[in-house]
């Protein structure tokens, strides 16, 4: 007899790819386990090829349509590992048991405005694997899946020679701007190493990646806003060394066990979020004893203290000498 979870988790890309140990232990964990999962429609890519993955449905703009078909498939149970007010409305409407991750948002709020520090030190992917103890399932210290179609990635073969040889991926992109290395601080690793550069990030980095692009010694490729997510995410997986700020591709990063150089800027890697068994030598940079750091649980489109010490006091010289280490 079938058992039939439903795991909701909208968005975005980084917290979707932490879901994975959940849905890989469901389903390999748990006898006769039909795994579903919710998500936004443009996050398809992200669940679509996973093989854990037995269906998926997708939050467009009308939740009531996704409440009607999700109530359809009579779920045995519901694992919520966003946690906010449309997952909870999703419960209350299908009336079923549920199991929900824990967001520490009381202890992050302590920590962000009077800098206690009560935050657990449990890595997010933990938290989330909590909620399916009941079911006896384990980590597996397999990591994090990314599956990515053949024909979605990106062909080696279409980059320039000396790029085939091997290149550093650089991810510049950042949901908020104080979670983003400032311009002139990539620009200025990429002007100090000799390797190939590919810069990586959505629409909303490609003048920044054409900025690095303009100041370079041609030894970079911006192709920040120009390929797709998959395209992007093997292009990660097929470079000798990543850098990334404290964002998705991070995460998709550390599913292939890449070594990452992450650079921290109003978040803190104490909220649970830093690269999950990523590769040997990975590392994270952050400047410490800031009494203004953090200042959010997310992050803001300018600094609030207009100084934005978090990243502008970042040593790059360090990640070059990261960089010559491992490349």
């Amino acid at each position: 007899m079938k058992v039939k979870f439903l795991v909701i988790r909208f968005s975005s890309i980084g917290d979707i790819v932490l879901t994975t140990p959940v849905v890989r232990g469901l389903k390999q964990q748990v006898e006769n386990a039909e795994v579903h999962f919710v998500t936004k429609k443009k996050f398809a890519c992200l669940v679509y090829s996973n093989p854990y993955i037995d269906k998926v449905h997708f939050l467009e703009d009308n939740i009531g349509s996704l409440i009607h078909e999700l109530a359809k498939e009579d779920f045995d149970y519901i694992i919520d590992l966003h946690n906010n007010f449309r997952s909870n409305k999703i419960k209350r409407r299908l009336k079923m048991q549920s199991f929900a991750v824990n967001k520490i948002n009381w202890e992050k709020f302590l920590m962000i405005r009077f800098k206690m520090n009560r935050l657990p030190d449990v890595h997010i992917v933990e938290r989330y694997l909590e909620t399916v103890s009941i079911f006896d399932v384990k980590n597996d210290d397999q990591g994090l899946d990314y599956f990515i179609d053949d024909t979605t990635s990106f062909k080696l073969s279409d980059l320039p020679e000396t790029f085939q040889k091997g290149y550093v991926a650089f991810v510049i992109a950042g949901t908020y701007f104080t979670k983003k290395l400032p311009v002139h601080k990539v620009s200025e690793i990429c002007q100090q190493i000799p390797y190939p550069v590919i810069l990586l990030g959505g629409k909303n980095e490609y003048d920044e990646g054409e900025q690095v692009l303009s100041q370079s010694k041609g030894n970079i490729l911006n192709f920040a806003g120009k390929i797709s997510l998959n395209q992007s995410a093997s292009l990660v997986r097929d470079s000798r060394v990543v850098l990334a700020n404290d964002t998705g591709l991070m995460h998709i990063a550390a599913a292939f066990k890449k070594k990452i150089f992450s650079f921290w800027g109003n978040t803190i890697p104490e909220f649970g979020m830093v690269p999950y068994q990523p590769g040997e030598s990975s590392e994270i940079l952050q400047v410490t004893g800031l009494k203004c750091r953090p200042c959010s649980k997310l992050g803001y489109r300018k600094c609030p203290m207009k100084h934005f010490k978090c990243m502008e006091d970042i040593d790059v010289k360090k990640a070059v000498e990261w960089i010559n280490t491992n490349y």
